[in-house]
Order: C-alpha cells, then sequence, then structure tokens
C-alpha cells in the first residue's frame, strides 16, 4: 500500500512538472515549496526554497497586488489580470487538518485565451463596422428605450448626429406620435412576422428638423433567456421609392390618358363625317325656305333659331374633325418664345386683356422645337385665352420658357391668378366635351385639341392647380434634332 503511494505521488509529480503552464507552490512566508510546468522543469532545483517574488521578479518584497497574499488573508481564491513576466494569475489556498499551509499558483498565459480574446475583438469590431456601414438605419435600444446603438444611414435619414443620440435621446423621440409604442406592441404579438418580430412595416420617422420621413421597418426583440434585453431595428427610407412608384403611376396615367385620347379622336372623326352633311342640309334649306316662302314674323324667327342652332352644331363639328385630323403640315425648327410673343400681340389690345397684367419671361437662348408653327400658336391662344377667361378679365398672367435642366426638352410655363381648377376634375379636363363653361359658351374640345396638337408633337402638357390657388399650365416640347446633339444638361 505504501509502494503504491510513493508511486502515486511519483506520478503526480511528474505530471505537474509535464504540465504545459507554470505552477507553483508556495508556503504563507512565501517559499517556492514547488515549481512545475515545462518551463520551470530544468530549473526546479535553482527555485524551490527561494522567496518567490524575489526569484521571479527580483524584487526584495511581496508584489502590490499579489493574489498570494490575498488568499493568505482570505483563505479563499484570488484571480489578477496578467503581469510581464511570470504572473500569478490564479491562486488557491491548500489545506491540511483545516490550516492553510501553502498556496497554489497557476499562470494562465494561455496563447489560446490571448488569440481568443483577440478574435473576439476582431469580430466585435467587425460586426460595428458592419452595423455602423450599412446602407439601411440601424437603431437599437435597451429595454427602457434608451438609444444604444445608432449608425451612419440612421443619422443621415433622421438628421440626428450619431452623439446626439446614443446614451441620450429615447426610441420614442424619434418615431412620430406613438410609433414606438405601436412596434412595440407589433413586436409582441404573432401577426408580423411572428412574435419579437416585425417585418417591412411601415410608419413614420420623426426628422431633427421637424419633418417626417416614411420607412420600411424589420425589427426583432432581443432576449436573455425569457426576459425582454434590448431592441433592434433595420429600416429603410421609403422616400425615393414613394417618389419613383408616384411619377410611375403619372406615367401610366399619361398612357391611359393618351391611348383614350386616340380613341376618342377616331370616334369623333366619325361622328363628325356623318353629321357634317345632315347639318349643311338643315342649314341650306332652312336659309331657303326663308328667301322663297313669305312667312310670318314667328315662323321665321324660328327659321332663324333652326339655322342659328344647326351652325353652332357645324362649327362642333369642325372643331371635332380638326381634333381628330393627324397633322401633315411640315414639321420644322421653330422659336416657341416667337409663337408665344406673336399670340400676345394679337391677344394683348382686346377687351378680355383691358385688366390683366402680362407678365413674360421668355429665355432669350431657348433651342428651337420641332414643329407646326400654325399648331403652336393654336395651343398658346387657347391656353392664353382659356387663362384669361378664368380671371374673369381681371388679374396676372405669367408666361415663362425655358430648356429643362439635364434633358432635352424645353417647358413653357402659362400661369393665372384665377379661382384654380378643383382637383376632382382635373383629371378629365382634356377629355373632349368636357367643360365647366355654361351651357353656350364652349364646345369642350379647346383643351383636347391642345393635348392632341402637343402629343403629336411628342411632348407633355399637364397641369397643376388648387381651389383659390390659381392655374398653371406645363407644355414640354423635345428639341429639334440638332439641338439633341447638344450636351444633356441644358447649359
Amino acid at each position: 500500500m505504501q509502494q503504491t503511494d510513493k508511486n502515486a505521488d511519483y506520478y503526480i509529480g511528474k505530471a505537474l512538472e509535464a504540465f504545459r503552464k507554470k505552477i507553483i507552490v508556495i508556503s504563507p512566508e512565501f517559499k517556492i515549496l514547488f515549481a512545475g510546468g515545462h518551463d520551470f522543469y530544468k530549473h526546479k532545483a535553482d527555485v524551490v526554497g527561494k522567496l518567490c517574488y524575489e526569484t521571479l521578479y527580483d524584487r526584495t518584497s511581496p508584489c502590490n497586488n499579489c493574489p498570494a497574499m490575498e488568499v493568505a488573508q482570505t483563505h479563499k481564491l484570488a484571480l489578477r489580470e496578467r503581469q510581464e513576466g511570470f504572473s500569478c494569475l490564479y491562486s488557491y489556498p491548500v489545506f491540511s487538518d483545516e490550516k492553510n499551509e501553502a498556496i497554489a499558483m497557476l499562470d494562465f498565459e494561455f496563447p489560446d485565451i490571448e488569440e481568443l480574446g483577440e478574435k473576439l475583438h476582431r469580430s466585435n469590431a467587425f460586426l460595428r463596422n458592419l452595423i455602423l456601414s450599412a446602407v439601411d438605419g440601424v437603431i437599437a435600444a435597451d429595454k427602457s428605450g434608451k438609444i444604444r446603438m445608432f449608425n451612419d444611414a440612421a443619422a443621415e435619414i433622421t438628421g440626428f448626429s450619431v452623439d446626439e443620440t446614443i446614451n441620450k435621446l429615447d426610441i420614442w423621440d424619434i418615431y412620430v406620435d406613438d410609433g414606438a409604442r405601436e412596434v412595440m406592441k407589433k413586436l409582441r404579438s404573432d401577426e408580423y412576422g411572428g412574435k419579437g418580430k416585425v417585418k417591412a412595416y411601415h410608419i413614420n420617422l420623426l426628422r431633427k428638423d421637424g419633418g417626417t420621413v416614411p420607412i420600411s421597418l424589420n425589427a426583432s426583440i432581443v432576449y436573455e433567456g425569457d426576459r425582454e434585453a434590448a431592441s433592434i431595428g433595420f429600416f429603410h427610407d421609403l422616400r425615393v421609392e414613394l417618389k419613383m412608384k408616384k411619377e410611375l403611376e403619372q406615367t401610366q396615367s399619361q398612357l391611359l390618358q393618351s391611348e383614350k385620347m386616340a380613341s376618342l379622336g377616331k370616334l369623333a372623326a366619325g361622328v363628325a363625317h356623318q353629321l357634317n352633311n345632315p347639318l349643311a342640309g338643315i342649314i341650306l334649306f332652312s336659309n331657303l325656305i326663308l328667301e322663297e316662302y313669305d312667312l310670318v314674323k314667328e315662323a321665321k324667327e324660328d327659321l332663324q333659331r333652326v339655322i342659328l342652332d344647326a351652325e353652332r352644331c357645324r362649327d362642333t363639328v369642325k372643331e371635332l374633325l380638326e381634333f381628330s385630323r393627324q397633322t401633315s403640315q411640315l414639321m420644322q425648327p421653330h422659336d416657341v418664345n416667337k409663337a408665344i410673343t406673336r399670340t400676345l400681340f394679337l391677344l394683348k389690345n382686346q377687351t378680355l386683356f383691358h385688366n390683366i397684367e402680362i407678365e413674360k419671361n421668355l429665355d432669350p437662348r431657348l433651342p428651337p422645337v420641332n414643329a407646326n408653327m400654325q399648331q403652336l400658336n393654336h395651343v398658346f391662344l387657347n391656353l392664353i385665352l382659356n387663362a384669361a377667361d378664368a380671371m374673369a378679365g381681371r388679374g396676372k398672367l405669367n408666361i415663362n420658357s425655358y430648356r429643362l435642366s439635364g434633358k432635352n426638352r424645353v417647358c413653357i410655363e402659362i400661369s393665372d391668378t384665377g379661382p384654380g381648377i378643383p382637383e376632382k376634375i382635373q383629371k378629365h379636363i382634356f377629355e373632349p366635351f368636357f367643360t365647366t363653361k355654361e351651357e353656350g359658351k364652349g364646345t369642350g374640345l379647346g383643351l383636347s385639341m391642345v393635348y392632341g396638337i402637343v402629343e403629336d408633337h411628342g411632348g407633355r402638357i399637364y397641369v397643376k392647380s388648387k381651389s383659390d390657388q390659381g392655374t398653371t399650365f406645363y407644355i414640354e416640347f423635345p428639341l429639334a434634332a440638332r439641338d439633341n446633339k447638344g450636351d444633356d444638361n441644358g447649359e
């Protein structure tokens, strides 16, 4: 039995000597009783029996932060941060009959721990840089709502700087009204991506300047066990997407309008030709009756009323035919400013314009457009007369011309200070026979013809108006081919 015990002690000693890390055992007086580990194996005879602080650190007294001293006083294990050279990072008491006879100290100078620590540091730095560099906004808040993470994209979208938010603002401060409460309510339900998650939720953020930003939010709750510890949200600014969506809807609406106008044009042409001959016959034979028969006064008045109404119908048919007619006139480069100036010259002395102030701002460098001058005159004449009618002959008419920046197109704005066009009827104003004028004062074909002419020229016409704030018509024409070869910046 005794031999077995000796063999056990022998092998324990050998195992400690072969231990890959440094281990020493000292007395409460700091004398080295045992030194193990591969670094001490060759020199253990030189250190046993000597004071550890003299042998290991060349000191005359124990180290200031010595864990062995704490163990000697408290009889409990102690842990210290590593120092240069040999470090007694981990110390614990060795008892015999409940008496602390020695202190064991292990050096946790583990390269793998240091390497893991370095890897962890690099991973944390990489993750932080990844989040801070994300294109979408990232915001994280603790369970009290205090913002703990706020990346550069979030700062750009909200207008708050990173320094202004982290540990200073609550998540409630960047949502409109009770937006944050609504998000948390949805996070705690199962209806928006699963409990603890919200996917593609549209909500508004509050900017520093008081404005709002529509966003698409993906958020989740961070749990520690079953306890809510924090929340994190990834959000995408929807302003550009919503703007593109609106422009696409406008383009689709214009395409539908173009198709509708083309169909109506064909219908109008057919109806006009069918009505033209009967109307000519009504007018002709009514006039013949008036000339050849001696009628009573009342009958003559009735016939004159028939002729008047028939002539009105004939004029409407004439406009229908003009509206539906495909232009065959020569298209060549023309100066839009000259067409506007000529139209104003013909109108400015008319009674309707005596109390209307006309202001022109025509760009003298405006490139020519490929057009038919007669039809250009018709477009501007119609729009200017409509503006004067809308102002009842009293107000201000503004006409501007300029080249659209970045596009090979010119734009003409014709604005009035009239009562404006109600929003609900704006989409109908270019439709044939649609008019807000009293019966007998308009056919409803004027703007339809303008629309058709602009479309035939490869242009675009649209209106912006609000009740009691006036109306502005925008007419765009492509530049003549020789000017399309210029720079695209419109300079």
